[in-house]
């Protein structure tokens, strides 16, 4: 997650735990106009063995559509557009579940798994779904009236990755949807509503976007992985997992000046303390205030 950052630096703010992992979440936003419920990511997702769980550290508190009825009044069938700023499992993960018919183990992971205790817990998620093998039922829509939103470049590159990122991209969280005809392909840059905008930003990967959100004179932000927590907006706490890392660099030395300039509320997608927040320039260093 750090990069080139030595342990002895990022361990501070990011205690890992004793498998080196560190505590993750994935905040996903949700966005409501007068015709449309939009969904932009949709987490790690509900599709994970046993094993990988235990891999990965997976817990989460509630389903992802018990979390997004709570917060949002909406059940996932009310949802009309679901917008991925990439396909990467923990972006993609929750756009498609396992059917009904293949999951009669399926159960709520609270149920089986503790909690993480602050600051040792590894990547935090939105649900699992212990089953023998996930990867072989069959997979469904999760947000079945939904439009899927991505860009064409994206799902090229998804289609077709290389021994790089190949591990990041899983199949089961498009293909249905493309079975289905559900997926609609974006250009590089375009326009979900009025005011909310998607944008290809060569860094993390060639084809990830950011997105960005204007209205009643604010600026909502989304850093997707460029930035993917508040402890990485010094220039040089790139994530490993980054393609271009020098392009990562140029592009946080662009966008953080217009951001504390313009009084932007950021939100950082993995960040599992503090995901939105505005920022302050603190001499040449950028620092972010958490929003209320």
């Amino acid at each position: 997650m750090f990069g080139v950052v030595p342990r002895v630096l990022w361990e501070r703010v990011c205690p890992p735990d004793e498998l080196n992992r560190v505590r993750l979440n994935m905040n996903c936003l949700f966005v409501e106009t007068s015709h449309e419920k939009i969904l932009i990511e949709t987490g790690i997702g509900e599709k994970w063995s046993e094993k990988e769980t235990r891999i990965y550290g997976v817990f989460r508190e509630k389903p992802f559509a018990q979390s997004l009825f709570e917060i949002t009044g909406c059940q996932p069938e009310a949802i009309t557009i679901v917008v991925n700023t990439h396909l990467h499992f923990d972006h993609a993960g929750g756009n498609t579940l396992l059917s009904d018919a293949e999951t009669p183990g399926r159960r709520d992971a609270e149920k089986s798994s503790p909690p993480y205790e602050g600051g040792v817990a590894a990547a935090s998620a939105d649900g699992v779904v212990l089953a023998s093998n996930p990867h072989s039922a069959i997979r469904i829509p999760q947000f079945k009236n939904a439009r899927y939103f991505v860009s064409a470049s994206e799902f090229e590159h998804a289609e077709n990755p290389h021994e790089r990122d190949r591990a990041s991209y899983l199949p089961e969280n498009w293909q249905p949807l493309k079975e289905a005809g559900r997926i609609e392909l974006k250009p590089d840059t375009y326009e979900i509503v009025p005011g909310l905008t998607m944008q290809t930003v060569r860094g993390h990967s060639k084809t990830m976007q950011t997105w960005r959100l204007d209205r009643g004179g604010q600026t909502l932000y989304g850093f997707a992985d460029m930035i993917p927590t508040r402890h990485h907006l010094s220039l040089p706490w790139i994530m490993g997992y980054d393609l271009y890392p020098t392009e990562t660099l140029e592009f946080k030395k662009q966008i953080l000046p217009h951001a504390v300039k313009e009084n932007w509320i950021c939100l950082f997608y993995h960040d599992f303390e503090y995901p939105l927040c505005r920022l302050a320039a603190d001499g040449e260093k950028t620092r972010a205030v958490p929003v209320d």
